[in-house]
């Protein structure tokens, strides 16, 4: 067991020292937890092939699932990649630093475990004060994929970290909840046309308003994106996902099981009063407010020891395409129209 020092940062203004510290932690080759503005990051050089390997170690993540590196300047992402692609220029002048990955031909220095054995690099330039100094301070690319074991809920506060990883890993920086809540969006440069492998908040019109059409990713493709080939976020819960064109409601499949377990639901439809046992977190028909609270919210009915856990689905636009690609995965059952 590794003795986990959590340091607590103001997130606009973070201590200098702190900084400092986590810095020599993943020079000296060790593992950082730190707050992007999608999910917590699990973060070590990405220039260390031991450092990486002990990411996979640490969150028991399958070693042909790649992980995305982390950058903190154009000149830094010069040391990632092959070539600064022109339609990758028109992206990063655009949304970086922010929730878009992008996928470009790595260069053979970095560490092989970040690619899964693929000849590409998944790579982006976080939103996040705390990040970009840490990168900063440590002058190398930092690859980090969510901080959490793998397959479960990812982390959108420091708690989340802890109950996973504490006592695996060296230090964790503590600025509180993520602002976004679910991760970037991956865009694959290296196919004609671009491909986007997983939503997130920068949506496909939003990419094609910039470079053009995009085609739909599927099979093998797919591999070049980290969180795509395996299931994820999985609460210890089973979970049901009712969409929204379902022809039943969320409230009756909660019905259907209030007599039998400890049912947990996530909506924004209001309990009836026969359901005052049910566990209960209302989230507003919103995507960036489901965004921001998901997986806080499967984690919480986790530690209520929901057995079930009944999800009512938002629409697929503005955001919720991502949001319910999410929750896709993590559902044990899907009810639809």
């Amino acid at each position: 067991m590794i003795e986990t020092i959590i340091k607590t940062l103001d997130p606009d203004r973070p201590e200098a020292s702190a900084i400092q510290a986590a810095a020599k932690v993943i020079l000296d080759g060790g593992l950082v937890a730190f707050p992007t503005e999608t999910v917590y990051g699990l973060g070590a050089d990405a220039m260390n092939e031991r450092a990486v390997r002990r990411i996979f170690e640490a969150k028991g993540r399958p070693a042909d699932n790649p992980v995305i590196v982390h950058v903190s300047s154009r000149e830094m992402l010069a040391r990632v990649v092959v070539e600064i692609t022109p339609a990758a220029r028109r992206l990063i002048s655009t949304f970086w630093p922010g929730p878009l990955t992008l996928v470009l031909e790595r260069r053979p220095e970095l560490a092989g475990s970040v690619s899964a054995g693929l000849s590409t690099v998944a790579v982006r330039m976080p939103a996040n004060t705390i990040a970009l100094e840490l990168i900063k301070a440590a002058d190398t690319p930092i690859a980090a994929p969510s901080a959490n074991a793998s397959g479960r809920p990812s982390p959108t506060k420091a708690e989340h970290v802890a109950e996973d990883l504490s006592g695996q890993i060296e230090m964790l920086l503590d600025a509180g909840p993520t602002q976004i809540g679910i991760e970037s969006t991956v865009l694959d440069l290296t196919s004609d046309p671009p491909a986007i492998l997983r939503p997130g908040w920068i949506t496909r019109e939003m990419i094609s308003g910039v470079i053009g059409s995009l085609s739909a990713a599927e099979g093998e493709a797919l591999a070049h994106s980290p969180g795509t080939r395996y299931q994820h976020y999985n609460p210890k819960a089973r979970v049901i996902l009712v969409e929204r064109d379902a022809r039943r409601s969320a409230i009756d499949v909660v019905r259907d099981f209030k007599s039998e377990m400890k049912v947990g639901f996530i909506g924004y439809s209001q309990l009836e009063p026969d359901l005052k046992e049910v566990e209960y977190i209302s989230i507003e028909d919103d995507a960036e407010k489901y965004a921001r609270a998901i997986y806080a919210a499967l984690r919480s009915l986790d530690e209520k020891k929901a057995a079930i856990i009944v999800v009512e689905g938002i629409a697929d636009a503005g955001g919720g395409d991502a949001v319910m690609d999410r929750l896709r995965r993590a559902a044990t059952t899907i009810i639809s129209a």
